[in-house]
């Protein structure tokens, strides 16, 4: 948690939000981030104390036991009293002119954090930690189970900060900070489809004869049982370590005795055309 100074500050305001500040400039732009405006009062005591910069302070309802920590924007608002995001106040559970106890803290450089959304909404963003990237350049520190609110496309998403490390109150600012979201609350998984569907079968409608007599219904195949399929028989010289490839042997051709059909030239009998008689 935030480590107090020496010579801390320490005083009361009556804290009011930022849609009551008084003046000609629109503050909206204090509603987007985690810094308040405080009286010109507390420059002058946080100058003679030698507070270190970045400003950073502990806000505390004593009535609630309800804290959070900031940073500070400006030093305009009217003595004894101070100007809040709405979202702050909401934390605080604050009403309009509450007190509020504030203190200036030293904390720890971020190094991580978490958040959950707290609608679904939040998943219709492209880029979300980009946004949040953006967002947070307008924050100063971060409070472990704090509610904040960003601003984006003029819609208002609200987060909630989970986990901080390595403290439970880390400062923001200048830090090298890994993010990570969790699933936003209400949001439900949609259901898995079976992942072996039932596969279509082909030509499954009655045909229609045009003679216009109905064909007689085919029962259905029965599939075959697992104990209906033969299997082959198992090799009992089997060794491990030794793969076998077998293959089907050819039948060989019969041999024929080269010495019977050898080619004999002029084997055939000859005919004479004069036939020849006995000689007496």
């Amino acid at each position: 948690m935030g480590r107090g100074f020496p010579n801390r500050f320490s005083t009361q305001y009556r804290c009011y939000s930022v849609s009551m500040l008084a003046g000609p400039n629109d503050r909206s732009d204090v509603e987007k981030g985690g810094k308040i405006i405080m009286p010109p009062s507390a420059l002058d005591q946080l100058s003679r104390l030698n507070i270190t910069y970045p400003m950073l302070f502990k806000l505390t309802n004593k009535n609630s036991d309800r804290m959070t920590h900031c940073g500070v924007l400006e030093f305009v608002a009217d003595e004894g009293i101070c100007y809040l995001p709405h979202w702050m106040m909401q934390n605080l559970l604050l009403e309009e002119g509450g007190l509020v106890q504030v203190e200036s803290v030293n904390l720890m450089v971020a190094t991580y954090s978490k958040f959950q959304p707290q609608s679904p909404d939040f998943l219709d963003i492209t880029n979300p930690k980009a946004v949040l990237e953006n967002a947070l350049r307008n924050f100063a520190c971060l409070t472990t189970g704090d509610v904040i609110a960003i601003n984006y496309n003029e819609k208002i998403y609200e987060l909630r900060v989970m986990e901080t490390k390595p403290d439970k109150a880390v400062s923001i600012i200048e830090c090298d900070m890994n993010v990570d979201f969790d699933a936003p609350l209400g949001y439900k998984e949609p259901e898995r489809r079976s992942q072996n569907p039932d596969e279509p079968t082909a030509f499954t409608g009655s045909g229609n004869r045009l003679d216009g007599k109905t064909k007689g219904i085919e029962p259905n195949p029965v599939p075959l049982a697992a104990s209906d399929i033969k299997r082959g028989i198992p090799n009992y010289d089997f060794k491990v370590g030794k793969i076998t490839f077998i293959r089907n042997s050819r039948p060989q051709p019969r041999k024929v005795d080269d010495a019977l059909n050898k080619f004999i030239a002029f084997s055939g009998q000859g005919q004479s055309l004069r036939k020849k008689g006995r000689k007496p």
